[in-house]
């Protein structure tokens, strides 16, 4: 309608990292219009911090699937117009194994009626764009957890060939990282060999950092908040 495309964001914690994509998509040129659009948890996840490591991931997979975001997604998304939809939840896209990113995405574009893209989808999407072979990984997660990422990472066509988990708590708990820790995380995940390095975390304050954040991996840094509103502008047309 001769504005920008507008790009509805669905995430689940409020005052957590979304003001991270709202800062970067200002910036984005051509302009990116981004809505914020959030969804409920199910309804018994409360403290992610207060759960085990098993508790977490069923939590995470149950914010993720069809069911959940069949019944929330509709209702968020209600009287507002987008031109494409990120689900901006990067440990609840990468969990259900082969086939399961494709899978979200589907019922992503049946829910909404919209082109769809996803935090892991965006970051496969950019491996294969810049035809990486070997990453590094600055995960904030668990092992167990992490290890999900790197096989989706493996389906895109590249290695992790080194990686450091920080196996840190809450989203909340992640959004109230100051830069220093951020850039330790990523000077621990360094690696000579690394093309580039993944930072799969949406509630990380990253968009700020990219120069300090490249010069400490001594590579590109490819965060989550990047790659998630760089597919979704891709979804929108021509950039």
């Amino acid at each position: 309608m001769g504005g920008p495309p507008r790009v509805g964001l669905l995430y689940p914690t409020r005052d957590s990292g979304e003001d991270d994509f709202v800062d970067l998509a200002r910036r984005f040129e051509p302009a990116l219009d981004l809505a914020v659009v959030y969804i409920p948890w199910p309804g018994d996840v409360d403290d992610l911090a207060t759960l085990t490591v098993e508790q977490v991931m069923d939590a995470l997979r149950r914010l993720g699937s069809a069911a959940h975001l069949e019944r929330v997604v509709p209702d968020a998304l209600a009287g507002r117009h987008v031109d494409a939809v990120a689900f901006a939840v990067t440990s609840s896209s990468f969990l259900d194994g082969p086939g399961g990113v494709d899978e979200q995405l589907r019922t992503l574009r049946r829910v909404t009626g919209r082109p769809a893209t996803s935090t892991t989808a965006a970051f496969q999407q950019a491996i294969s764009d810049r035809n990486l072979r070997r990453v590094s990984l600055a995960s904030v997660y668990h092992p167990e957890v992490s290890d999900h990422f790197v096989a989706r990472v493996r389906e895109a066509g590249a290695e992790v060939v080194a990686r450091v988990d920080a196996n840190a708590g809450s989203d909340r708990e992640l959004a109230a990282w100051p830069p220093e820790r951020i850039l330790d995380l990523v000077r621990r995940a360094a690696h000579p060999d690394a093309e580039a390095m993944l930072l799969p975390e949406t509630a990380l304050h990253t968009s700020r950092l990219t120069e300090e954040l490249d010069r400490a991996a001594g590579c590109p840094v490819l965060t989550a908040t990047q790659v998630t509103l760089r597919a979704a502008a891709d979804l929108t047309g021509p950039h």
